[in-house]
């Protein structure tokens, strides 16, 4: 047994894991949108100040030179023909200040060979950057579609319930990450699947997909939710590492009122009652991640939860929960739960990411998922709208009155 998972075992027995739909990182492409932009003018304002220097103390020799810091800027921000044009105009002022200031034929000259050189060198290094940007937007592309296949967009009305999700990568370029999340109507009701990935990257992925591929295929298959989760633990014993693990929690809708949870050490869900009371959905009975109960012999249990029209049910991952400010507190998902919700799902999640940006400043540093469930009464019509922050939503036609969700604990 490796130290790792004889760790996560001992973690787990002292206390339960507590933990394009992209809208988590919106604020941060804005802000590196604008600070693009001040960038890409920042070679001239450079070039702009050293010639308002020279102008005014005369020195002549001794600050032309730096003119070159204009091309060697751009080459960061511009094109290659931008660069051309950054060292073009340095080297017309530096002759022109040059004559002006009286600086020797010779001195002059080298200041210009000078220029020329950085500006062809800083014009090669733009070209090789926006080559290796054309590939990364290829593979964004790729990623993009990927997330698409892997986390597939869920309608906002699915069975009995109303439905938003909000994801994010840790990794921005990824689009995709360990965090996973899946709502499938079946013949025995609408069951759900959250979870967390130990690690990132793309052995994460990889897990991830191998988790929602089994969960899909075994919600069709299997009437009990625990022979669901023991299909997905038979299968993450065969391929997964020593050190790997998922937490997770799976949920079942069976029949009007009663929701059927089964929580593997994933942060328990939260329940929102009509009533606007949030309460948490501890289990009864704390099981292990997916992929360690060889080491311990226990079994989930199944926790039955009273439904009523009008409660919510709120599912993530740790990511949120571990999310601090600069002085290192953690964010309160269950009180930012209270302050915001509302009859629309996507609404209330609209207003927690809102607030869970301004708690970390802009930038989250790890995978986060949220998963709002609504079921509305039987007399309530549902909303034809989209489901913010990534996720489509497509009213889609009445199901039989079943539903489920679940939601997971991320890896610590």
């Amino acid at each position: 047994m490796s130290r790792a998972r004889e760790h996560v075992s001992q973690k787990w027995h002292g206390r339960t894991f507590t933990s394009r739909a992209v809208g988590f990182g919106a604020a941060g492409r804005r802000a590196a949108a604008r600070l693009a932009l001040g960038t890409s003018m920042l070679p001239f304002l450079i070039v702009a100040t050293i010639v308002l220097i020279d102008l005014a103390g005369g020195a002549g020799v001794i600050w032309l030179p730096l003119l070159a810091a204009g091309p060697a800027l751009a080459a960061t921000t511009s094109r290659p023909c931008g660069v051309l044009g950054v060292g073009f105009l340095a080297a017309a002022l530096s002759a022109v200040l040059g004559l002006r200031d009286g600086v020797p034929g010779g001195e002059l000259t080298a200041v210009l060979s000078a220029l020329a050189a950085v500006t062809l060198a800083s014009a090669l290094a733009s070209a090789l950057r926006w080559r290796r940007e054309r590939v990364l937007a290829a593979v964004r592309s790729v990623a993009e579609a990927a997330q698409h296949a892997l986390l597939a967009p869920i309608p906002a009305n699915v069975g009995p319930f109303q439905v938003a999700v909000r994801y994010s990568a840790a990794a921005a370029e990824a689009r995709i990450g360990g965090d996973l999340y899946a709502l499938v109507p079946t013949p025995y009701g609408v069951r759900m699947i959250i979870g967390d990935v130990r690690g990132k990257g793309l052995p994460a992925v990889g897990t991830a997909a191998l988790v929602l591929g089994v969960f899909r295929e075994a919600a069709y298959d299997e009437p009990d939710l625990l022979a669901v989760v023991a299909r997905i633990e038979r299968s993450l014993a065969r391929n997964l590492g020593h050190d790997d693990f998922v937490t997770a929690v799976v949920a079942g809708y069976p029949e009007p009122g009663r929701l059927e949870v089964v929580n593997c050490g994933h942060a328990p869900p939260l329940h929102v009652r009509a009533s606007g009371d949030v309460a948490s959905v501890d289990p009864v009975h704390p099981a292990p991640p997916l992929g360690l109960r060889a080491l311990t012999g226990e079994t989930p249990s199944l926790q039955v939860l009273p439904l009523a029209d009008g409660d919510q049910l709120l599912l993530y991952t740790d990511g949120v929960t571990e999310a601090r400010d600069h002085g290192r507190e953690f964010y309160a998902l269950a009180e930012g739960l209270a302050r915001h919700v509302s009859d629309e799902p996507a609404t209330t999640l609209a207003g927690l990411e809102a607030e869970l940006q301004a708690h970390v400043g802009g930038t989250l540093h790890d995978d986060a998922a949220l998963l709002l469930l609504r079921k509305p009464a039987a007399a309530e019509p549902a909303p034809a709208v989209v489901v913010s922050g990534g996720t489509t939503g497509v009213p889609a036609p009445p199901a039989p009155a079943v539903a489920e969700a679940a939601c997971p604990r991320g890896a610590r």
